[in-house]
């Protein structure tokens, strides 16, 4: 089983920012746990902090992996490009956010890629990516 983990603008910076909604842990230090609690599955990574690229990953993987958790951080929110991506592929795509977007601004209540998702898990952490990866098995 091949998942593709995508995550979008300013994930990179997991671990520094904003500790009390996100926590102190890196992305990168994540994956290691996740790759070894789930030995029997490619787990690959993606992160970038540009529209365009995270298109074309999906475009890329979007008709040969078993599923794709995407974290589209900011873009969640604003890219009907994104939710677009996501409609042409034929991999499910699980939609992730580590802090409750509900809890949060108004504007983020709104996700314009949840149409285009099989589900979406958020407000649990980390552990999210986790539960996401469970879907798929």
């Amino acid at each position: 089983m091949k998942i593709q983990i995508i995550n979008g603008p300013n994930l990179n910076l997991l671990g520094k920012r904003e500790p009390e909604v996100y926590g102190s842990q890196t992305f990168e230090e994540y994956l290691d746990s996740l790759r070894r609690q789930f030995p029997e599955i490619q787990i690959e990574y993606f992160q970038s902090n540009i529209e365009g690229e995270i298109i074309d990953k999906i475009h890329e993987i979007g008709f040969s992996y078993d599923g794709i958790l995407l974290n589209a951080g900011g873009y969640t929110h604003t890219s009907v490009a994104i939710s677009d991506a996501i409609a042409g592929v034929t991999t499910p795509v699980l939609e992730v956010h580590i802090s409750n977007i509900y809890k949060r601004e108004e504007f983020r209540h709104k996700s314009i890629i949840s149409k285009s998702c099989v589900g979406m898990v958020s407000g649990l952490g980390l552990k999210g990516y986790e539960l996401a990866i469970r879907y798929f098995l």
